[in-house]
């Protein structure tokens, strides 16, 4: 896909797609036109049939270091943000996909880019990542989802501290608290993410969404609803896979 500008976009043969944020000079700091990009991007990847898997990862020497705060109060920027955020709800879209996406962090995910990682289903990390959400102090609150995602990935007392403090944790840190799924030098990152994506593209796109689904939108229910929605995707699924053996 031609035309950004931020990112960069593509697709191999094997149903993997791969985004990269790409402003490497600001450390893929997320700004206005990024997130139009973003958008544009992840709409893509949703609507083709042939892009199984995503893979995000970051150009030069981080994955993102957040929202560019050189666009931080300022007008008209502060007024765009804002319609920006009310007409385009970027992290729920990525929220709705329902592809696998894969996090590839290297660098700093810090902020809203640690955020981003939050939002994808499974992270990879080389040994140089480090993860944190400062947004508290600079006066406000992690608002790409981190304060309901972070709690919702590691241990909510764990998820709390890291919010009030700002602290940054390192790649060992995050696997110890289950923030990431696996570490791997710098070099292998790309190799390792790469055949991770290759080995769910190969899988049932329809099992996929069905299990993400069940789970994702489980852990908004009790278990007894949980263990309804399971039941009715597995039955679901079933009669899907009957029919195309007919």
């Amino acid at each position: 896909m031609n035309g950004f500008q931020t990112i960069a976009y593509e697709k191999d043969d094997g149903g993997v797609a791969r985004l990269t944020l790409s402003r490497p000079d600001v450390l893929n700091a997320i700004n206005l036109q990024m997130r139009d990009e973003l958008w544009s991007a992840f709409e893509a990847f949703r609507d083709d049939p042939d892009a199984r898997v995503l893979v995000i990862r970051g150009a030069g020497r981080a994955f993102s270091a957040g929202a560019d705060i050189a666009e931080f109060g300022t007008s008209p920027s502060y007024v765009e943000a804002r319609r920006a955020r009310r007409e385009r709800d970027l992290w729920g879209l990525m929220l709705a996909l329902p592809k696998p996406l894969i996090a590839a962090v290297h660098g700093f995910a810090l902020g809203a880019g640690c955020e981003m990682s939050l939002l994808c289903d499974l992270r990879i990390a080389s040994d140089d990542a480090r993860f944190g959400l400062p947004e508290v102090g600079l006066g406000y609150i992690p608002s790409a989802g981190g304060t309901q995602t972070l709690p919702r990935t590691i241990a909510p007392g764990v998820a709390l501290g890291m919010i009030l403090s700002g602290d940054q944790i390192d790649a060992a840190e995050a696997y110890r608290l289950g923030l990431v799924h696996r570490v791997v030098p710098r070099d292998r990152l790309d190799a390792e993410a790469g055949a991770w994506a290759r080995t769910l593209a190969e899988r049932s796109p329809l099992a996929l969404a069905s299990a993400k689904e069940a789970v994702l939108r489980g852990l908004d229910l009790s278990l007894r609803e949980g263990l309804a929605l399971e039941g009715r995707l597995a039955a679901a699924l079933l009669a899907v896979t009957r029919q195309s053996e007919v």
